[in-house]
């Protein structure tokens, strides 16, 4: 991890940009610098044809033109940031042309109106020419999955695969000047060249300098959400969360979906999907229900439809008419306008803080009404995202940090987390899509989507398809469970069979163990510009990796393969295609299984388990407890999950304690607590400390779990300085050592496993007999298939001959296949002459775009 500092080192800044420490909360400003270095501008032209380009990087070039000689230096949604040191570059210009060259691109220009054959940007061996539109052929995100039944179209990222070059139109985009919006001149042209040639991370890192950072979230944010479209009343909704903690499935966040108000007005009035009044039929006690939701350790949420404005039946209608100095006397409404200041500052400063003084901790902005207001090129989106999270400031001693939940309004939106994606229908095409959408919006640097975990309506009630699409959430950005207004359709666990409510408990129960752990995540995407949630090809330039569009890296070191499709009625196991990078990887979820990579692999679970990978070297910090109460105090047990085989190291970060830095916005990343964790695979020493900046008289609980571990005699190898106990389970040593308080001093401590510890080889045999006892097929059949595979003496090649003219179908021939052939270091392997069912590696996404150049992905072909 980028943040990890030497064990006995200081804490680091690796944060080098500008200070982005916010001023005193205030809507109407916030940190920018959009005027480009002069030194990094040429410019020129005549009447009718004005030209400027600005080298911001040796790799990132801005092009604009206008006929009347104006340029844009303002702040746009995409570009908060120009103002770059100045790179390296050579001009070259004549009467009749500029040219512009870096080590990494050639612009060439003809000094007239920009047209394909006058304005080109060669990187590599391509060649870009000016056509108006954004590209970027591996994608980005979308405004909503609304509707969606699986895949939809995505505008494109700053991201490329088949060509050296992306780029950003901004010539439409809205723009702020002193803090408010304005809009562009007409027919100016504006936008970026990214010349990256598959060096993704460094386009990404490049873009967040351009636009800004992601910023960090509340830890709170991290855990359980529970949200449902329905007309709960006070009882119900309290009654709710209280079942929740009697069937121990901790939440953080209670949304409540927009019957809070109401709902079913007068006709003369329109419709009731906007409202701002309690419903006292259902809520008679609005004040009494927060605080009782408080005290129940969770963070409150109320959705507001905006559009329809202010209506006379509202309780605030006449206080905001006041403000508005707007005429009551015929019950007038008062209209939503996003373009009118006076509006925005009775919306945020009457109508919504007197609701948030009553506990509304942060907003669901349910913005479905499209990108016009009465100002063409202003997206009342836009204008709600960004002035929705500057107001959320205000909130920063309830909240930690500033926050809002809305769709996505375009390049930029990661500046205002967390997204909302919209009403999916409940179908397995949909969680197909989700996991690739996810990653890709990484393309655009947009890292913080929450989905409708479950999906939201229509479709059939399955248990399956809620386990999975749980486990997904479980690994994904945010979890959230959420579903329609409908008697048929909740995400309650108990209100599915005993074995999908399990896993549905196991997973929620995970993901608030995991807050240490994404918590740290969150640190590195908003101080490193490294998303949570990141297509494969971002970390391997082997073609491979853009082949697997469902699998992707969860933080620097997990590799996550959401099962999508339903299991096999032969093995009762479901299937996923997966890519193995070069390494020795075992699942946290399945150490039973290691597999050597560099090569595709069909990884088969039960209902219970999702693929997760870890790599020698590996180590994850959960919270130490299983049982927990709601809300995201500090924990005081701390396990780690340790993969041996190789060098690891981990830096946890956790919140500044000093009072001032908790409650910044962006505190420097010096004043988070921050305990780096290193194994040494050679001397088999695991070094934990010392904690920078925390309480020194703060101890806590330490577990090791040593996974896919269980050869060695670990208990004499630590020795008597802990109190140590040792248990196996589940293929892995568990090692509790009790409470340890060494801080005082800035110390250490230290624990020996024994030197050079590797994964388990797997056991053929048993894993085997394990898969083909669950399969429902035919006895005989059965006994064959173990035979061939565990007893048989014939050489390899002619036992395979043999399993494959079986005729088992795919789904068997590949769960045999992905034991036999997991782990070369096994007798009797089959690594490297595996034989797969479809006899083929998975092809490869074919990505096309529509008519409006969002990219469309059809399935991978079998």
């Amino acid at each position: 991890m980028a943040l990890l500092h030497p064990a006995g080192s200081g804490p680091q800044e690796i944060h080098q940009d500008v200070d982005v420490k916010m001023a005193a909360p205030n809507r109407y400003s916030f940190p920018s610098n959009p005027v480009a270095n002069p030194k990094a501008v040429v410019k020129g032209g005549a009447k009718g044809s004005y030209y400027r380009f600005t080298v911001l990087t040796p790799r990132l070039v801005r092009y604009e033109w206008s006929e009347d000689g104006g340029f844009e230096d303002r702040v746009s949604t995409v570009a908060f940031w120009r103002n770059f040191e100045v790179p390296s570059f050579t001009l070259i210009e004549t009467t009749k042309s500029v040219e512009i060259k870096t080590d990494f691109f050639h612009l060439t220009y003809d000094r007239k109106k920009f047209s394909p054959e006058g304005l080109s940007v060669k990187v590599g061996k391509d060649v870009w020419k000016y056509d108006g539109k954004s590209y970027g052929d591996l994608g980005g995100t979308t405004r909503t999955l609304d509707g969606a039944d699986g895949r939809v179209g995505i505008a494109p990222g700053v991201l490329s695969r088949n060509k050296a070059y992306a780029v950003l139109d901004d010539s439409e985009s809205m723009l702020f000047e002193n803090g408010w919006i304005a809009i562009r001149r007409p027919g100016r042209k504006d936008g970026y060249v990214f010349a990256y040639d598959r060096d993704h991370k460094a386009a990404i890192k490049d873009f967040y300098r351009l636009s800004g950072k992601q910023p960090v979230l509340p830890r709170w944010t991290l855990g359980n959400w529970w949200s449902r479209y329905h007309a709960y009343s006070q009882e119900e909704y309290l009654d709710l969360m209280d079942r929740f903690k009697n069937h121990d499935v901790p939440l953080t966040v209670g949304v409540i979906d927009m019957d809070w108000h109401w709902v079913n007005i007068p006709p003369k009035y329109g419709s009731g999907w906007t409202g701002y009044s309690w419903n006292r039929e259902l809520f008679p006690d609005p004040d009494g229900m927060m605080k009782e939701l408080r005290s129940r350790g969770l963070k409150v949420a109320l959705n507001d439809h905006p559009a329809d404005g202010v209506r006379a039946f509202e309780d605030q209608y006449e206080e905001v008419a006041n403000f508005l100095h707007h005429d009551t006397s015929k019950g007038a409404p008062i209209r939503f306008d996003c373009c009118d200041q006076r509006f925005l500052d009775a919306y945020f400063d009457v109508l919504k803080a007197n609701l948030e003084k009553q506990g509304v901790d942060f907003w669901w902005i349910d913005w479905q009404q499209g990108e016009r207001s009465r100002i063409p090129g202003v997206d009342p989106l836009w204008v709600l995202n960004h002035y929705h999270y500057l107001t959320s400031q205000r909130n920063v001693k309830i909240t930690d940090k500033p926050i809002t939940f809305s769709r996505y309004a375009g390049a930029g939106s990661h500046r205002y987390p967390i997204g909302f994606s919209g009403d999916t229908l409940i179908t397995w095409a949909s969680l197909q899509f989700q996991p690739e959408f996810t990653a890709t919006a990484s393309n655009i640097g947009y890292g913080w989507w929450s989905h409708d975990i479950g999906g939201h309506w229509g479709g059939t009630r399955s248990n399956e398809l809620t386990a999975r699409w749980v486990q997904f959430g479980c690994f994904s950005p945010i979890l959230r469970l959420h579903s329609e207004k409908s008697q048929w359709n909740s995400k309650e666990p108990w209100k599915y069979e005993p074995e999908t409510e399990e896993v549905m408990k196991k997973y929620l129960v995970l993901r608030h163990r995991l807050i240490p752990y994404l918590y740290t995540m969150n640190i590195r995407a908003a101080y490193d510009d490294e998303p949570l949630m990141q297509p494969m090809y971002w970390n391997h330039t082997d073609e491979r990796a853009y082949t697997v569009p469902n699998q992707y890296y969860w933080g620097p070191d997990l590799i996550a393969a959401p099962i999508t499709t339903p299991h096999s009625p032969t093995t009762l196991l479901a299937e996923v295609k997966t890519w193995l990078p070069e390494g020795k990887y075992v699942d946290l979820f399945h150490p039973g299984l290691v597999y050597d990579g560099d090569r595709y692999m069909y990884l088969h679970r039960p209902l219970a388990e999702i693929p997760v990978l870890a790599k020698e070297g590996t180590i994850v910090v959960l919270d130490g407890k299983t049982k927990f109460g709601n809300g995201v105090a500090r924990p005081t047990d701390i396990e780690i999950l340790l993969v041996v085989g190789a060098d690891g190291h981990f830096e946890l970060v956790e919140e500044p304690e000093n009072g001032k830095d908790e409650l910044s916005v962006q505190p420097p990343l010096s004043a988070f607590v921050r305990t780096p964790i290193t194994w040494s695979q050679k001397q088999g020493k695991l070094t934990i400390g010392p904690r920078w900046n925390g309480d020194p008289k703060f101890f806590r609980n330490w577990t090791v779990k040593l996974v896919g571990h269980t050869a060695s005699n670990v208990a004499a190898a630590v020795g008597g300085e802990f109190q140590v106990e040792v248990k196996r389970e589940e293929h892995c040593t568990i090692i509790h050592l009790g409470d340890v308080h060494r801080w005082s001093g800035g110390g250490t401590f230290e624990i020996s496993f024994g030197s050079d510890l590797q994964l388990d080889v797997v056991d053929v045999s048993a894993r085997m007999h394990e898969m083909l006892y669950r399969c429902e097929m035919g006895y005989q059949l059965k006994e064959h298939v173990w035979w061939l595979t565990t007893q048989d003496g014939e050489p390899i090649e002619r036992r395979l001959e043999r399993l494959d003219s079986l005729g088992l179908g795919a789904s068997l021939m590949n769960a045999i296949m992905e034991i036999w052939a997991a782990d070369p270091r096994a007798p009797g392997s089959v690594t490297g002459s595996e034989v797969w069912a479809d006899g083929e590696a998975p092809k490869e996404a074919e990505k096309v775009k529509d008519e409006d150049g969002y990219v469309l992905v059809s399935p991978m072909v079998e």
